[in-house]
C-alpha cells in the first residue's frame, strides 16, 4: 500500500504480484482485481512471470517482493531470481524500493497496530538499474542497491530502541538475526 502511494505522485500506479490466497477472500480479491494485481501460485509460477512480463513490456509497473516473503529479520534475505528475469526479458530497469516501519504496524506473533498510534512509514525509491549481465550479476545489483537503500533509510529514521521486537539484532534489537530467521523459513 505505502510503495503504492509512493507512485501516485508521480501518477503512475503499480500492479503487484500478490501470492494466489489473496484472490481466495472477497475483501482482498476486490482489493487486489482494483488494483489489477498479478496472482502468483507459488507451486506453479509460469503463468505470472509471462503475465508479468507481458505487463512490463506494454508498459506498466510491476511491483515485486524479490525476497518473496518478508524476513523476520526485517534484514534483505536471499532474492529469487524473477525481478532479475524479468526485467531482462521485458527489457525494462528495475527500479529499487525500500519501505521501513511498517512492521511496527503489523507483524507476524506481534499486536497489530492499525489505528491505535501514528507510525512513521518510510519508502525510499532508488535509481533505476538498466536489465544488463546475467542474472546473478543483475540481482546482486539489485540486492546491493536495495541494501544501501534499506541501511540509509533505517540510520535516518530515528531512534531503534534497544531490545524492541520491530528493531534488526544488528541495531540492537530483539528481532532474529537473519540466519536465525532464515532457519524459522526453513522449518515451516
Amino acid at each position: 500500500m505505502y510503495v503504492a502511494l509512493a507512485t501516485l505522485r508521480a501518477r503512475r500506479r503499480v500492479r503487484f504480484m500478490g501470492k494466489a490466497e489473496l484472490w481466495d477472500s472477497f475483501v482482498t480479491r476486490c482489493l487486489a482485481t482494483v488494483a489489477r494485481g498479478i496472482p502468483v501460485d507459488r507451486k506453479a509460477g509460469a503463468s505470472s512471470y509471462f503475465a508479468s512480463v507481458e505487463a512490463l513490456r506494454s508498459g506498466d509497473l510491476v511491483g515485486i517482493f524479490p525476497e518473496a516473503t518478508i524476513s523476520q529479520s526485517f534484514e534483505l534475505k536471499d532474492f529469487k531470481s524473477g525481478v532479475a528475469r524479468m526485467a531482462l526479458d521485458a527489457e525494462v530497469p528495475i527500479v529499487p524500493v525500500v519501505v521501513w516501519g511498517t512492521q511496527r504496524i503489523a507483524t507476524k506473533g506481534q499486536p497489530k497496530e492499525l489505528h491505535r498510534k501514528r507510525r512513521k512509514v518510510v519508502v525510499k525509491v532508488g535509481d533505476p538499474i538498466s536489465p544488463m549481465g546475467t542474472v546473478d550479476e543483475l540481482l546482486t545489483t539489485v540486492k546491493a542497491s536495495m541494501n544501501e537503500l534499506l541501511h540509509q533509510v533505517q540510520d535516518s529514521y530515528g531512534p531503534h530502541p534497544v531490545g524492541e521486537y520491530w528493531v534488526p539484532a544488528r541495531l540492537g534489537g530483539s528481532a532474529p538475526t537473519l540466519a536465525e530467521a532464515n532457519m524459522r523459513d526453513k522449518q515451516r
